[in-house]
């Protein structure tokens, strides 16, 4: 019975928190279960929907794995002059599928491309993957049209909230969602390094919009001098 497997991340955008990516494993004659069970892109999905489902996948699916990706290593990547993050993702997918791989043969890979300049990606997997899949699908959006794919981002998503409320529960903070669009979350940075003169480290410093504040809090305090 052949394969699947499919890879999705969660948490790429926001200046606050891990990004993660996950990879779902199921045979082929169980890609029927996950339609039936409402699998979709997690982004359609309201929270109570996506833990809900979550568990359900974890009775469904034989194997499922993921990988948290800190802020420290978003940033040293981002930093290091010779990688952005859609070969970090690429990388974490890799190491993803190695870690599958390990015990188990997938036969059919999809994965959802961060961009639609799919043909790169694709290449850079294969090079470092080597493995001779019947099907390999790297396409943008993926999530929206592989149930196996959606499943992968259920997860993912499940586990970044998790990891959310961990950090606003280990903190006793609100921040809001995380995102740049999030009014709670720009309030909680600028009072952050107005008291601290830095960011914590659940920040990704490399995010223009983390720069931006801390060059108009520095400047503020300079003009006051």
């Amino acid at each position: 019975m052949p394969r699947l497997a499919g890879i999705e991340e969660a948490g790429r955008g926001p200046v606050i928190g891990p990004m993660v990516m996950a990879i779902a494993v199921i045979e082929s004659n169980q890609e029927q279960t996950l339609r039936e069970l409402g699998v979709k892109d997690s982004k359609q999905l309201s929270p109570k929907r996506r833990e809900s489902l979550f568990k359900q996948l974890k009775e469904t699916l034989p194997v499922y794995k993921y990988k948290i990706i800190m802020p420290k290593e978003i940033d040293a990547s981002l930093n290091s002059g010779n990688s952005n993050l859609n070969w970090l993702e690429a990388d974490k997918a890799v190491e993803l599928v190695k870690m599958v791989t390990k015990d188990m043969k997938i036969d059919e890979l999809y994965i959802d491309c961060p961009s639609t300049n799919t043909s790169s990606f694709e290449s850079y997997l294969k090079k470092r993957l080597n493995i001779d899949f019947s099907c390999l699908i790297v396409e943008h959006k993926a999530d929206q049209n592989y149930p196996i794919v959606s499943a992968a981002s259920i997860i993912a998503k499940v586990i970044r909230d998790r990891e959310i409320e961990k950090l606003q529960e280990t903190h006793r903070i609100d921040f809001g969602s995380g995102y740049t669009s999030d009014k709670r979350t720009i309030a909680f940075l600028k009072e952050w390094v107005k008291e601290h003169k830095t960011f914590p480290d659940f920040v990704r410093k490399s995010w223009i919009t983390a720069k931006n504040i801390l060059n108009e809090i520095n400047q503020t305090k300079l003009d006051d001098f």
